[in-house]
This record gives structure tokens, sequence and C-alpha cells, in this order.
């Protein structure tokens, strides 16, 4: 199981996403970093005191539709080396695809919320990778999170089933309003998307607890977990980090 850590980034600084209410949102105080808020102390911390081999940063200006923060990605991309960074800068289209990816990116987060179309997701495969590109299936509560207009079918399996058909080779179920909980992952959703898109990678996010949680979700067929409220307040130390690393190994 690969433990992924998280920076949501918003105004410049690190925050403390909780259940997906943006506005709510407050520079994260963190047991890794000595100052609120601090995205780059944090990015290192990942990197050195976690030894995390990846890193999702989500740029919330930029998927709320303001300007990107591309400097403190770069930073950060920068603070977190060599570390690989997964960032999602609300980019739906192969232009800001590159974009990402110029400021450091390992790979570029494509989320739906933000999509025009699911038809737009497969030019941008073949324009960038399918390696370098991670689809979000963006959930609140379960339902899908679309973008006003956009033609996007209501059942989470059947979109996580197109993006595989689009050529992406990771899927991030990522349920919004249990990010930050603690709540836990749904893992019977991730179960049967697991089993529908068996050739791509599967990552979660949005309210995982601790290490018994991430070994049931490896147990799954998971892949990789965001984690940001069990790494900042310790429930998650270095040595779970390791051992979680080690079992994937060895399986």
């Amino acid at each position: 199981m690969r433990v992924i850590g998280v920076l949501d980034l918003a105004n410049g600084r690190a925050v403390h996403a909780v259940a997906g209410r943006r506005r709510e949102y407050r520079a994260v105080r963190s047991g890794l970093a000595p100052a609120p808020g601090d995205a780059v102390a944090i990015a290192r911390a990942y990197r050195d005191a976690l030894a995390l081999r990846e890193v999702y940063v989500a740029d919330l200006d930029a998927i709320a539709g303001g300007a990107p923060q591309r400097a403190l990605v770069r930073e950060v991309v920068r603070a977190a080396a060599p570390a690989a960074v997964l960032v999602d800068a609300g980019g739906c289209s192969a232009e800001q695809a590159r974009l990402t990816l110029a400021d450091g990116a390992a790979r570029v987060v494509v989320g739906l919320e933000t999509l025009p179309d699911m038809a737009d997701l497969a030019p941008l495969v073949r324009d960038v990778g399918g390696e370098r590109v991670v689809f979000s299936l963006d959930l609140r509560g379960g339902v899908p999170v679309v973008r006003a207009g956009a033609a996007v079918q209501p059942d989470p399996l059947a979109v996580a089933e197109r993006a595989a058909d689009a050529g992406v080779t990771s899927i991030l179920v990522l349920d919004l309003a249990r990010v930050g909980t603690g709540l836990g992952v749904d893992l019977a959703l991730v179960r049967r998307i697991r089993r529908a898109c068996p050739a791509v990678a599967v990552l979660v996010g949005g309210g995982v607890r601790d290490r018994a949680e991430l070994e049931r979700l490896a147990d799954a067929g998971v892949d990789g977990a965001l984690v940001a409220t069990a790494l900042h307040d310790g429930r998650l130390t270095a040595a779970d980090v390791e051992a979680l690393g080690a079992a994937r190994r060895s399986g």
C-alpha cells in the first residue's frame, strides 16, 4: 500500500480540508511543521520525517476557477523531491496538463468536477500519455461531482469504467464529503471499482483513519491512499508507512 501525503493549497498556504466545505478551510496545523499552513515545510517533512515517495497536491484556487498557484506548486515539488508529486491544478485540457507537468509534477490529476465532458479525457490522455494522467473520480457522499452542464452519468462505476476506457492508468476515488472527517473510505464502492477496472491502479482518498484501515484497503486491492489528517496528528507514523510499503513489496 502506497501512502500518499496530501497538500491542499489555497491562498498561498496549506489548508485543512474538511468535508469539501472550502469556505471553511483554515491553515493546517501539523505536528510536521512549525508554522500553520507552511506547505513547503510539510512537503519537506513528508520526505524527510515520513519517507513518503508520493505527494498529492490540490491547487484549490485553480480548481475553483482562480489563478493557478504555479510558483508555490514548484516550491512544493522541489521540497518533496525525490518524491513524485501528483498535481490537480484544475486543468482539463492537454495544454493545461503540459503546464502542470512543466512545473515538475510527475503526474497530472484530471478531476471529474472540472471536466466539461468525459469525452474530453481520451484526447488529453493521448496527448500527454496515460501513464502521466490520474483521473480523479470526485464524489460527494458517493454521488459524482460534475461541472455545471457536463454530460456525465450519475453512476460512479460507469464513470470509472469510461475513464479506464479513455486510457488512464490510475483512478483516484475521492469522496469530498469524507475528506478530513476520519469517517473512513467507502470500501464497498472501492471494491466494485477494483473489480470493474482491473487494468488500472486504484487510489483512494477522503477520511482515511489509521493503519488498520489502510491494511483493509490493501486487502481490497487498493494500490495507494491519500492521507493528510492522520499524518499531521500522528495517528499514522513513519513506522506505519514503512510497514505498509514493505507489505506491498513482499506481496
